[in-house]
């Protein structure tokens, strides 16, 4: 646990500072917000970086709110499964449109995040217990929610919090293995979204999203 610490103390102001600029999206427009949910449908089994170089692009080239699925499934290079991901996104955006704009705001209850997350992966196709959490977490709600990507996971294992790494993820599996980490933040003291950063660098060596 000592190497744990001795790595938070070391990278803790570049967290903070981190998730302090994730804090600052959700009080942006819901253009940008919705700009997190798509990077965060493109992640699964992509590496982070080019799934925000694709989010990127898309703004750059004015297709991230209107374009069809076939043409952002043309402007997402980097992302693998890119037709199926194009189709959730254009799907996520036709969900959450509310006469001609993006209303995204209106569906994040500050006050249930929980409720929120609940919400996310039952109406928005593409998206699991950890790319909803992931979302949240990116727009500054992520305080007591686990990101479970396979870089959490390890670290997980590797402290003990939990026994092997899950063959497979159901959302009571995902639940269970949330409520551990919690246990362990607690314990290390560590914030459950600083925690997250921390693992995540750990693995890469670097902080990202």
């Amino acid at each position: 646990m000592k190497d744990l610490l001795f790595e938070y103390k070391k990278r803790k102001p570049a967290i903070k500072k981190r998730l302090k600029e994730f804090a600052e999206i959700y009080h942006m427009t819901d253009n940008d917000i919705f700009a997190e949910l798509a990077f965060c449908i493109f992640t699964p089994q992509s590496k982070a970086v080019s799934c925000d170089a694709a989010v990127k692009n898309l703004k750059s080239k004015k297709l991230l709110l209107k374009a069809s699925a076939k043409k952002i499934s043309r402007n997402i290079s980097g992302v693998r499964f890119h037709n199926n991901k194009a189709a959730y996104l254009a799907n996520a955006r036709n969900t959450l449109i509310k006469g001609k704009s993006i209303d995204i705001k209106s569906r994040i209850d500050k006050k249930n995040i929980f409720g929120t997350r609940e919400w996310f992966v039952k109406n928005i196709k593409g998206l699991g217990y950890k790319e909803a959490g992931h979302f949240l977490r990116n727009i500054g709600f992520g305080s007591d929610l686990a990101i479970l990507d396979i870089h959490i996971l390890r670290n997980l294992v590797k402290y003990k919090v939990i026994k092997e790494l899950p063959k497979t993820m159901t959302g009571k599996m995902y639940v269970d293995i949330e409520s551990k980490m919690r246990r362990f933040s607690k314990k290390m003291n560590i914030p459950m979204d600083e925690l997250d950063l921390l693992f995540w660098a750990k693995q890469t060596g670097y902080i990202f999203k």
